[in-house]
């Protein structure tokens, strides 16, 4: 299988109508200035230069801001660039990430005349109150009509949803992926909420009105979604912001990180997590005192069943007074494993004969 590789254009705030409470696109994708289309080309030649590998299959993919919501004339500037590496054959595909109430047909016949292949919308939640109390301003209405409009037109959809945004609860999550799940994306990325600097979230914090998730909080509520998503095997693309330079841990200079649950591996925590109580739960259908176990998994699962920094290899220890002996096996299946139980402890009645 071919590896992928994705060459990422940010368009900060182009195309966005309002400032959503939580949003500074420029700290988060860490550019300063707008771009032009010379950036762009100079941007997708640098990237081609520096992949090795000349069998993968590459995208071109603007993020940030709302694409489609950029003059029609900047938009065509930008896709033609793009539109000339797939043409050249130097690049597969498109992938833009957009508002959903800047969807409409004529929007889509642009995109499909430069191969746009796959188009993100940025959903946040499926209730309106929240989206309304985060200044959103769209409803989830046009979330449901823009999704079945690009679905229709044939292009690959995917969805960005937000965990912990102000007054949404573990319900509402659940809820919004549930709605998530019924428009039939292909892809989804979850976003636990972070206060950014310069951003009305940050007024709000500081001045005690919203109060962020805990990296553990965030974490439980993730671990949901995802056994969601993966039980309809819907793909997970990213779960947590991107680490840069500006999005890392608030106590580092520099960092554009006030609050909220920032971990460096967010993703290996949900993930592992996960692994964590899978094991667990096997452990205790079998109604028997194990001392050691061994799980078997494919080699990609490893470092999460092992937990960040062995985080699963010591709480089994510390709360199960278990030892976890993890090894790996090329044949079995992704997200599958294999339990043996190495070492019981005697029963009670044996160690007193």
């Amino acid at each position: 299988m071919k590896k992928q590789y994705i060459i990422p254009i940010f368009v900060p705030h182009l195309g966005c109508p309002n400032d959503c409470t939580f949003c500074n696109q420029k700290s988060i994708s860490g550019q300063k200035k707008m771009i032009t289309k010379e950036d762009v080309q100079k941007t997708i030649d640098f990237y081609l230069e520096n992949i090795r590998d000349k069998e993968a299959k590459i995208e071109i993919a603007f993020f940030g801001g709302s694409f489609t919501g950029i003059e029609e004339e900047k938009q065509e500037e930008f896709l033609q660039v793009a539109y000339e590496y797939i043409k050249q054959g130097k690049a597969e595909s498109i992938r833009i990430s957009t508002r959903p109430d800047y969807i409409n047909r004529k929007i889509l016949k642009r995109l499909k005349k430069y191969k746009v292949k796959t188009i993100e919308l940025g959903v946040q939640s499926a209730n309106d109150y929240i989206l309304k109390r985060c200044k959103r301003g769209h409803t989830f209405a046009d979330v449901k009509q823009a999704s079945k409009l690009i679905r229709w037109y044939g292009f690959k959809l995917g969805h960005q949803m937000m965990v912990g945004l102000p007054e949404s609860t573990r319900l509402d999550e659940i809820n919004t992926a549930k709605e998530l799940i019924k428009l039939k994306p292909k892809m989804v990325r979850i976003y636990p909420v972070l206060v950014i600097k310069n951003t009305k979230l940050e007024k709000e914090f500081l001045e005690e009105k919203y109060v962020p998730l805990t990296v553990v909080q965030a974490v439980e509520i993730c671990k949901e979604l995802v056994s969601m998503f993966n039980k309809k095997k819907i793909e997970i693309i990213r779960i947590g912001l991107q680490n840069t330079e500006e999005i890392t841990d608030p106590n580092i200079e520099g960092s554009e990180v006030v609050a909220g649950p920032y971990h460096p591996a967010f993703r290996q925590l949900v993930e592992s997590g996960l692994w964590y109580d899978t094991i667990v739960a096997k452990i205790k259908q079998l109604n028997v005192k194990i001392k050691k176990v061994e799980v078997i998994v494919n080699p990609q699962d490893v470092n999460n069943v092992v937990g960040h920094k062995r985080e699963n290899i010591e709480k089994l220890k510390d709360m199960y007074s278990l030892d976890l002996v993890v090894k790996q096996d090329a044949e079995i299946k992704q997200g599958r494993m294999e339990l043996k139980v190495l070492e019981k402890y005697p029963e009670f009645l044996e160690d007193h004969k």
